[in-house]
């Protein structure tokens, strides 16, 4: 049984609570927290849990089957849709109730409910975002559309259906810890998860802010070289060479651009509170027939997230007699979202192209309540936010929505020393939208057509989505609402006086980089900038090359491809940045000036096989000394405006090194003498040395001690007793197998499109949220060694296969 280790894990917890500063609020109450009949003791399951059942509900049409095989994958069989998404619903709900609760109240600005005071500016910043603002627009588009709205409310329903017959002892244990229970679900909330994962996608992809302090410090030249559109070794996800029509929307740069933007130093106090990680990234991969031993297409796709227990996704199968899909979902919404068909097979990268924009407001006065637009003013819009605070006092907000959208950031919220700088934020996920229908037509699609017509309806976050069919064809489309910019638009904060610098239309969806069936057999995306310079539209981003370069190295020398060597390309530790990089930093040391360690460390360095694998200590002296490097070379630029100006990314720094061009920087502005590069890099290579002499000394030179790759519980810090950590795995953010610390690839899947697809997949966790339960993080050793779940796609006939375990059945009265 797993009690005995749940039993502990709690009992740690539950110390932790009452004695670090009780992150979840106060200490439960003993009595009921270890009741035997309500407790967390009802929280451990046996390793023998028997999931068999049977239930009844008012409102199905007809019977529903649930298979569960030796993963805890259901696999649900309906005769129509609404049954379907209501047991869907249903099982979201049972195994990951805690997980869409919280996630949607974050998402909303309610984390104060349950995490107190700490909270407060956290919750702010979401309503100042208009995260609720964007979820109920969007609800404005899911309820025009009946047959839709239809299916999420019979999504919602079974979620509340389960709900209504839990009872206290079967509440999830955070629930007790917290003292706190679960509110009923509606399409409201689907609606809020779908906008985070939008936040969490498309918000770390601008640097406005920080760019507005870097036009401050550069000139406009300066500008160009740090933070380039289009790197010199840019792989692009359309093949080079691609022809593009000319643009069919032409915006036009305001007069007034040059004296009032591109000239304006002015610099920005406020930043972001809650930035989500510019690593949120992920590879996709599709090879054609031609390239495989079978003759038949294989897909590939592995999304980079922040890691979490219980996972971000939840596995399943979903069938009716018009359409069987199977892959991952996400809790708290319908369908499956990264998967396959009987025809087709689909995933999804992110863009990271900047869909956020901020605009200078000037209010009339203190109250708020007008703002001065196109030479009059206009009255705001006023949401006044009450944000509940857990044992305290709520707490009162007051939000101003302009033509641009809500003021986020003003002299009331982040910044107080910001001379007033009232800043709105202008963003494509406020726009009414239903990201939910490209998946519902995914589900469904059973062509290269079909793909095209599902994802039309997808707009933020913009996604590159990658589709194989069993016919043979493959493609790629980065599909969202992108605006059409003049170029500079919108990478510094704009003037929101007037309309000239409002976005004046969108790229046509016909216009997105796309591609279909290459003669070279392959498309990737790595979340590198989707086109080269001869796209006529300008899409500034963060974009990351290194993936990108190593994946189309290997796909482009492949071929006879297998499932085999997907797995292992997904596995791929190779760091081509260091490729790059090592010739011409061997080169500049001073290795006179090294003694000692220096030297061993410099030797390792010298002959190491350029793998981040778990056991390199080539990879751990490289890190450390690459990222000393680049702090040596743009720490003292890059301070000379508070805040920090923005970084230049990896890509920039490496291609000046390559050009022998970085010698003007290399220079620190905060000591009398020049230095010239070789000084800076031996100087870096010294400190790196004095850090990892530490490190040694704690059993931390190889790169898996080093990197101490970790799962947290959601709850993070509050409940470290339910994290999985020192995972021994290797992988960076610039390496196909892209783990960090907490930062990784959060679902792995391989599909083969032969006669009965041929499908595998893991994920890091389980398919429960219950810590008590064996299926709470059961996939994790897989995922670390790099293995796979064969992913069983289930027909009609199978269902007295010996893969069932267990069988739910629901019927209606």
């Amino acid at each position: 049984m797993r009690i005995v280790p749940f039993l502990s894990s709690t009992a740690v917890t539950i110390a932790l609570v009452a004695l670090l500063n009780n992150p979840l609020g106060k200490v439960p109450p003993p009595g009921p927290f270890f009741s035997p009949q309500y407790g967390f003791w009802q929280n451990a399951e046996p390793i023998n849990q028997d999931y068999n059942g049977t239930l009844t509900f008012d409102g199905l049409q007809g019977p529903v089957e649930v298979y569960f095989d030796d993963r805890l994958v259901p696999h649900v069989f309906a005769s129509n849709e609404e049954d379907l998404y209501f047991v869907q619903g249903y099982l979201h709900a049972r195994f990951r109730l805690f997980q869409i609760d919280l996630q949607t109240r974050a998402a909303a600005g309610r984390a104060s409910e349950l995490a107190g005071s700490k909270a407060i500016n956290f919750d702010k910043e979401q309503r100042r975002l208009g995260m609720v603002f964007a979820a109920e627009n969007a609800l404005k588009e899911i309820n025009a559309d009946v047959k839709f709205r239809t299916l999420l409310d019979a999504y919602t329903a079974g979620i509340n259906s389960y709900m209504d017959q839990l009872t206290e002892a079967a509440l999830p244990i955070e629930y007790k810890l917290m003292q706190n229970k679960p509110e009923k679900w509606s399409n409201l909330k689907t609606a809020l998860l779908l906008e985070m994962m939008s936040k969490m996608l498309s918000s770390g992809t601008e640097n406005d802010l920080t760019s507005t302090n870097a036009k401050s410090i550069f000139m406009p030249e300066e500008l160009q070289q740090l933070y380039p559109q289009v790197p010199d070794s840019l792989l692009p996800i359309v093949p080079i060479g691609t022809k593009f029509p000319n643009p069919s929307v032409v915006p036009i740069k305001p007069a007034n651009a040059d004296s009032l933007y591109f000239n304006n130093k002015a610099t920005v106090q406020a930043q972001p509170l809650d930035r989500p990680d510019p690593n949120n990234g992920s590879n996709n991969w599709t090879v054609a027939g031609s390239k495989t031993k079978s003759g038949f297409p294989i897909l590939a796709n592995d999304p980079h997230l922040e890691l979490s227990l219980p996972s971000i996704w939840f596995e399943i199968q979903l069938k009716t007699p018009t359409h069987n899909s199977y892959g991952v979902s996400l809790p708290g919404a319908p369908f499956v979202v990264i998967g396959f068909n009987d025809s087709i097979a689909w995933g999804v990268t992110n863009s990271q192209r900047d869909v956020k924009d901020y605009y200078e407001i000037k209010f009339k006065d203190q109250s708020r309540s007008a703002y001065w637009y196109n030479n009059q003013w206009v009255p705001t819009k006023i949401r006044i936010e009450e944000i509940k605070v857990k044992d305290s006092l709520s707490v009162y907000d007051t939000v101003a929505y302009t033509i641009f959208g809500p003021v986020q950031f003003d002299n009331s919220f982040s910044n107080a020393a910001a001379a007033d700088r009232n800043l709105a934020v202008r963003w494509a996920a406020h726009d009414p939208s239903n990201e939910g229908l490209t998946f519902y037509k995914l589900n469904k699609a059973h062509n290269y057509l079909d793909y095209e017509d599902a994802i039309r309806t997808f707009t933020c976050p913009g996604q590159n989505f990658i589709f194989a069919s069993r016919t043979g064809d493959i493609a790629i489309w980065q599909q969202g609402r992108f605006p059409a910019r003049w170029e500079g638009q919108g990478l510094y904060v704009m003037p929101g006086q007037d309309s000239s610098f409002l976005w004046q239309g969108n790229i046509p969806q016909q216009e997105n980089p796309h591609a279909i069936n290459p003669a070279r057999g392959y498309l990737q995306s790595a979340n590198q900038r989707a086109a080269d310079g001869t796209y006529p539209y300008f899409i500034p981003g963060s974009y990351i090359t290194a993936r990108g370069i190593r994946i189309d190295n290997k796909l482009s020398t492949m071929s006879n491809i297998t499932p085999k060597d997907m797995m292992e390309l997904h596995t791929d530790y190779f760091n081509v940045s260091a490729e790059d990089l090592r010739p011409v930093l061997l080169s500049a040391i001073e290795v006179e000036q090294l003694q000692g360690k220096e030297l061993e460390y410099l030797e390792i360095f010298r002959n190491w096989d350029l793998m981040a694998s778990p056991d390199s200590k080539g990879q751990t002296i490289f890190q450390c000394f690459w990222d000393t490097l680049q702090s040596s070379i743009w720490l003292d630029e890059l301070s000379r405006s508070k805040p920090m100006a923005t970084w230049p990314i990896e890509r920039t720094t490496i291609e000046w090194l390559l050009r022998d061009t970085l010698h003007i920087y290399a220079d620190d502005l905060n000591t009398p003498q020049r230095e010239t590069l070789a000084m800076t890099v031996t100087s870096a290579f010294k400190k790196a040395a004095s850090v990892l002499a530490s490190k040694e000394a704690e059993g931390k030179l190889v790169w898996s001690r080093y990197l101490n790759p970790s799962i947290y519980h959601l709850l993070k810090d509050a409940l470290p007793a339910f994290a999985r950590k020192g995972l021994a795995v290797g992988g960076y953010g610039n390496v196909v197998n892209a783990i960090k610390h907490s930062h990784g690839p959060s679902w792995r899947m391989i599909v083969h499109l032969v006669d009965g697809i041929e499908a595998y997949g893991v994920f890091p966790g389980g398919q429960s949220g219950n810590p008590g339960s064996r299926f709470y993080d059961n996939n994790i050793a897989v995922w670390e060694k790099g293995e796979y779940n064969r992913c069983w796609y289930m027909h009609d006939g199978d269902r007295n296969n010996e893969q069932v375990k267990w069988m739910l059945k629901f019927n209606k009265p």
